[in-house]
């Protein structure tokens, strides 16, 4: 089947799936966190870097999903209108945190996370995110146990927002350039401008937590350190 012809059927999947959606089928909302939950989850704990506040994020970009798939209009994929919602959730917590969090008196809540408050297909929806909850590894976790894993997760915490985001979903999440401008809602010149600098970035903070372990870019054509991550390999160097 050629190229046309996948993007075409593509296309008319997703026509239908929001179709069911847009109607509030229950199934097509089961089926969209199925589907989004973990990849969305992996994305906003790269920029909260904290799991309980990434389960609530996950949990709120969701809701907003849900209460916005009326007004979507289609004019970008639902992947890419998702991971938008998701970057400004987890932005919007963590410039939160960084003002007000840090001032706060620790108390034992009584509650945490899902109110219940909410009804109808999106409340009954939203039970199979308590999954991210429950004790089983995911293959993250099982990669996170590993040395390499944590030091990448370490110097990944220590770059800026904007190079973080970029590198997360360029080279883990396999976004291309233009699917990442429009979630980030940028040009294409910023998009690769915030990646190469976050390449370098990323590769000087895992040399100076082990020197040897990423070698400088050699002079031949094609060069470049990987990284292992749960979704393939981290390309580090421009």
């Amino acid at each position: 089947m050629s190229e046309l012809a996948v993007g075409s059927a593509i296309r008319a999947e997703e026509a239908s799936i929001l179709a069911e959606l847009k109607a509030g089928n229950e199934d097509a909302y089961t089926w969209l966190i199925a589907q989004y939950h973990q990849s969305i989850y992996n994305l906003v704990y790269r920029i909260l870097d904290d799991p309980a506040d990434a389960v609530d994020a996950t949990q709120d970009v969701f809701l907003k999903v849900f209460r916005g798939m009326s007004r979507f209009n289609g004019e970008s994929s639902l992947k890419t209108w998702m991971y938008r919602i998701a970057i400004h959730e987890a932005s919007n917590r963590r410039r939160w945190f960084f003002r007000h969090k840090a001032q706060e008196t620790p108390l034992d809540a009584g509650t945490n996370g899902w109110t219940g408050n909410e009804t109808g297909t999106a409340n009954a929806a939203l039970a199979p995110i308590e999954t991210l909850r429950d004790g089983s590894a995911s293959p993250y976790e099982m990669a996170a146990r590993s040395q390499m894993r944590a030091r990448l997760e370490r110097a990944l915490s220590e770059l800026p927002e904007h190079y973080r985001t970029t590198v997360v979903l360029r080279d883990m999440e396999g976004m291309t350039y233009e699917e990442i401008a429009e979630m980030t809602e940028t040009t294409l010149g910023t998009v690769k401008s915030r990646l190469v600098r976050g390449r370098n970035a990323l590769r000087k903070r895992l040399e100076e937590s082990q020197p040897g372990l990423v070698p400088e870019p050699a002079s031949q054509a094609g060069s470049r350190a990987k990284l292992a991550t749960s979704s393939g390999e981290v390309e580090v160097t421009p």
